[in-house]
């Protein structure tokens, strides 16, 4: 579970064409104010450390940066932080160090390969492209190397931009970074989709290339890789978010704290504009649903890799509507193959293919259907047990 804090909602310094945020700044839900005791008392209630949030969390005036992150350190023990890196400055760099944040930093690449993260201009969105750079250079230097986030499109992962790309990330391991998410684009404008959109084999074609690179580096790692694995392999205790099964009225992966303290969700969920407030209970309709519905209507019958993937994340679903499967759909199944092969040849037996999967898929039915979302991990388990007492054929070996 991450705890999302976002004492200015989505406002920012940037206006990245593509942002999955903009719904909610088109309908003008920009919050302009912030109470830290409020912050403070809804982040105790829910109980654990907290990253900062954005739109853009530097926009925050330092002084209660500081108040915010002191109290973390002292608390937690920890904090957090996720950025477009742009207005980073020695007294950030200072308190980063002082009170244990970790920096996220998203980026989607250098020089002109970032231009979709825009600025106003061209010239001067190539020169806050370049000070993301040089922060991400300073961070390592001061031996606090932050995580990336990139998102692909048109103008960083066709064919010809993936060979700078590549060698982007070599460099980046280099100075220190060993953690990368990548991301599809995602957006609801057709016309920002029709201009920056790739195609689902472009996307293969880059996905795969940056899962063939990872074999290649020595410590960055891109982490949707190592999830698929883990989720074919049935060790996923630690994975989150998605992969999970994610209700879009209470985003259990995400927990949410506006400025005002209010509770809110995943900001991927708010389609209409509107930031809801978080529901009381997680529930797992969609996916029981998505179990049943054929593939031809949204729904993901018949896929073996349906307890992995589970129909995706619900704010990429089709059409906008939670309830069907991602529209990434093709390009999910095509890295799962991929993985799935390279483990079968290495001499492990997957989830996906293994002949007791049937059994597997309607014990987490069930649970789904009793409001529980046990993980793979914990099912097998389980099974494993039962199997000791006598019912030896609702096992996965």
């Amino acid at each position: 579970m991450t705890i999302e804090v976002r004492p200015l909602g989505v406002a920012c310094n940037l206006a990245c064409q593509y942002c999955y945020q903009n719904p909610m700044r088109d309908a003008g839900n920009i919050s302009k104010n912030y109470d830290i005791d409020k912050i403070k008392l809804a982040i105790v209630k829910q109980g654990d450390s907290f990253v900062l949030f954005g739109g853009e969390p530097l926009l925050i005036d330092e002084k209660d940066l500081e108040s915010l992150w002191s109290w973390g350190y002292e608390k937690f023990g920890m904090n957090g932080m996720q950025t477009n890196g742009v207005l980073i400055n020695e007294n950030h760099i200072r308190m980063f160090k002082q009170y244990r944040v970790h920096v996220g930093i998203s980026i989607d690449g250098p020089g002109e390969l970032n231009d979709v993260r825009w600025f106003g201009s061209l010239e001067k969105t190539r020169d806050t492209t370049a000070r993301t750079e040089l922060a991400i250079e300073r961070l390592c230097q001061e031996g606090i190397p932050p995580s990336l986030i990139i998102t692909l499109h048109r103008l960083n992962a066709t064919e010809d931009k993936l060979p700078i790309m590549h060698a982007w990330m070599q460099k980046l391991e280099s100075l220190g970074i060993e953690s990368v998410r990548l991301h599809i684009l995602e957006t609801e404008s057709e016309i920002i989709k029709q201009k920056y959109g790739l195609t689902p084999e472009e996307n293969i074609r880059a996905l795969l290339s940056f899962n063939a690179l990872e074999l290649k580096l020595q410590h960055l790692k891109f982490d949707m890789f190592s999830d698929m694995k883990n989720l074919l392999l049935g060790q996923d205790k630690y994975s989150t978010c998605v992969w999970r099964g994610c209700d879009p009225y209470a985003t259990a992966a995400v927990k949410g704290v506006e400025g005002n303290g209010q509770s809110s969700n995943c900001g991927r969920t708010n389609k209409s504009g509107i930031d809801f407030t978080k529901a009381d209970n997680s529930g797992f309709e969609r996916y029981i649903a998505l179990y049943h519905t054929p593939q031809e209507y949204g729904g993901c019958q018949g896929c073996r890799f349906f307890l992995m993937c589970k129909g995706q994340c619900p704010g990429t679903a089709i059409d906008n509507e939670w309830r069907n499967r991602t529209q990434d759909c093709g390009v999910w199944k095509q890295l799962y193959i991929n993985i799935e092969n390279r483990l079968i040849n290495s001499g492990y037996q997957t989830i996906s293919l293994h002949p007791n999967l049937k059994y597997l898929e309607m014990e987490i039915l069930k649970a789904w259907e009793q409001g529980m979302n046990p993980t793979l991990q914990e099912t097998m388990e389980w099974m494993r047990k039962k199997t000791e007492e006598g019912n030896k054929k609702d096992v996965i070996h």
